[in-house]
């Protein structure tokens, strides 16, 4: 079995839907087969390969692994980031501007690019971005280029299967009978259910 790009594997489930003629076992046994299929490295379709070492270190600074769940690397954020920017030409251009800045910022203080900096090197300059309200003027397109970074790493991973296992989301699941909210939650909100 050959790895199908998203593209491919969104057109196979539209056909597959299209034509009602799969049953659930059939897409249980097709998506066991997928996930079975030794998968090939993947291959960013935006970023440039120094760019793509970028992401990873920088997204795993913004969600490192911690006790509760993996780092945003583990959950798949820079595949995902890759698919959206690639698929949204309005942000190629602030992000691979934003890659250069910080690259630039590095250069300038510690005389190496972001990803030969230390941790602690890699940090101060983060940590001069990250505040909006208390950076200097003179950092506004690092500051912008953060924030919307910061902002794409938790929408990917907290749409992510593991972000939602972090969230202790339990949506999307059936109910078989819905009995309504606890008591207990109710109370904590100060609401209650009309008795009329």
């Amino acid at each position: 079995m050959t790895q199908l790009t998203r593209r491919e594997a969104l057109q196979t489930v539209a056909a597959t839907v299209g034509a009602l003629t799969w049953t659930a076992a059939d897409v249980r046994r097709a998506v066991a087969a997928m996930r079975a299929a030794p998968a090939a490295p993947f291959q960013p379709a935006f970023f440039t390969e120094p760019e793509w070492q970028t992401v990873r270190v920088l997204v795993d600074l913004i969600l490192p692994r911690d006790a509760r769940s993996g780092s945003a690397t583990d959950a798949g954020v820079p595949e995902f980031m890759d698919f959206i920017i690639q698929e949204n030409e309005g942000m190629q251009t602030p992000v691979r501007g934003g890659l250069a800045w910080l690259d630039t910022e590095c250069r300038e203080r510690f005389a190496r690019a972001f990803l030969e900096c230390d941790d602690a090197e890699r940090r101060a300059v983060l940590d001069d971005v990250a505040w909006p309200d208390t950076a200097r003027p003179e950092l506004s397109h690092g500051v912008a280029f953060f924030s919307r970074f910061r902002d794409l790493t938790a929408s990917g991973f907290w749409s992510s299967e593991m972000g939602t296992r972090d969230l202790r989301y339990m949506g999307n699941t059936a109910v078989a009978e819905w009995t309504g909210c606890p008591p207990a939650q109710l109370r904590q909100l100060g609401v209650r259910y009309d008795d009329r």
